[in-house]
């Protein structure tokens, strides 16, 4: 489903040049659930915005779906972006001033779904996250958990390709926070493929396969082998 191969990416500025991403290559199998590790600085968040079609790399291949990304414009990224890839983020980028409907409801305006498909999506993908029950209310009215679910139902509304997880339990209590990890799994084991970064060992255990970076290159890789106990707080 994915391909990274050599990819480089450089920031600038007058006075510094900064190698966020040095000859990186890497795969990503349909249905598979990955994780990215690794300190801040490490290079981590770049590709996850790189693979995200939120940025671009400098130099290397990135081939979506047996299509190259590197050599499109912004407006073709921001199609390709629209119609394949869900994000799930730490701070759950919800709008205060929506309510939960409006909320998961906004990427199926954007893709200009009709009004009567929007709201039988909507029902169904807060039904099946468990918060069918709170679309009248306001992100300010949800404990941290359901803020998240918010999140990933709008992630999923239009059935992407690849979910891009960005430290999913960041600002989550462990609580909270093994509900955001169980329900990544559940959604993996219904077939979703996942790219998540994380600094939690713990999260990562969750996913296949684990990918390690530091100084903005790939020092290992590792299969996750082992069954996961749920933490109880």
């Amino acid at each position: 489903m994915i391909q990274i191969k050599n990819l480089s990416k450089t920031f600038r500025t007058e006075e510094v040049e900064t190698k966020a991403l040095n000859n990186v290559s890497f795969q990503l199998e349909q249905g598979q659930f990955v994780t990215i590790m690794g300190p801040s600085g490490s290079g981590k968040s770049t590709l996850l915005n790189i693979v995200g079609l939120l940025d671009s790399a400098d130099e290397g291949h990135y081939i979506l779906l047996e299509q190259e990304m590197i050599v499109l414009k912004e407006q073709e990224r921001a199609k390709v972006r629209k119609q394949n890839i869900g994000f799930i983020f730490q701070n759950f980028n919800l709008i205060d001033e929506l309510s939960v409907f409006d909320n998961i409801e906004l990427p199926l305006i954007y893709n200009d779904v009709p009004a009567a498909q929007r709201k039988q999506k909507v029902e169904a993908i807060a039904e099946r996250l468990g918060i069918a029950h709170r679309l009248k209310h306001f992100p300010q009215q949800l404990s941290g958990g359901q803020q998240q679910r918010v999140a990933v139902a709008r992630a999923l509304i239009n059935e992407p390709k690849i979910i891009l997880a960005d430290e999913p339990t960041g600002n989550l209590d462990s609580k909270n926070g093994n509900e955001v990890m169980e329900l990544l799994t559940d959604l993996h084991a219904q077939g979703a493929t996942i790219l998540m970064v994380t600094h939690s060992d713990y999260d990562a255990s969750f996913s296949q396969k684990t990918i390690v970076m530091k100084d903005g290159m790939i020092i290992s890789e590792k299969n996750n082998n082992k069954k996961v106990d749920i933490l109880i707080s």
